[in-house]
């Protein structure tokens, strides 16, 4: 009983405790590449990357390291979020085993480019480690479909 209690209190702390991570605003986001565009009812997500890693997701080769991949997240129309995955040489080391995604960490940051500081990035990792074929990414698949005009 006690381990299935530690465990709840693990998973509560897990999604209250915010915490900080190497993830920076991308300084070139106006040079990013949006290659899709997600819909779910009245969200509306616009997805972007650098035209290297666009190319290393085309060729098969690793996403080089200091990559960002940004969602940009509209709710009814306005501009809600920026959802930052960035990958970092040795980004990694900063998690165990079990919460690793690689070299990428994620943050949520709010329309001012502030950081979220109530949004705990494990839910992040947890949701994208189920993407460990394609880089943890859930849009990879649409970069090679891209032809100047953002996949649907």
């Amino acid at each position: 009983m006690a381990i299935v209690v530690a465990g709840a209190v693990s998973v509560v702390g897990w999604q209250v405790h915010a915490e900080t991570n190497r993830v920076k605003f991308p300084e070139n986001i106006d040079q990013l590449v949006h290659y899709t565009t997600v819909r779910r009812g009245n969200v509306t997500e616009h997805i972007m990357t650098t035209p290297e890693a666009m190319e290393a997701v085309k060729s098969g080769r690793p996403i080089p390291a200091g990559t960002h991949f940004v969602l940009v997240d509209h709710r009814d129309g306005e501009l809600y979020r920026y959802f930052v995955m960035e990958k970092g040489e040795g980004f990694g080391a900063d998690y165990d085993e079990r919460r690793r995604t690689a070299d990428w960490q994620f943050q949520w940051f709010w329309p001012d480019k502030s950081v979220n500081m109530e949004e705990n990035t494990a839910r992040c990792q947890s949701c994208h480690r189920s993407q460990a074929d394609s880089d943890f990414l859930y849009t990879a698949y649409r970069i090679p479909r891209f032809n100047g005009t953002p996949v649907q």
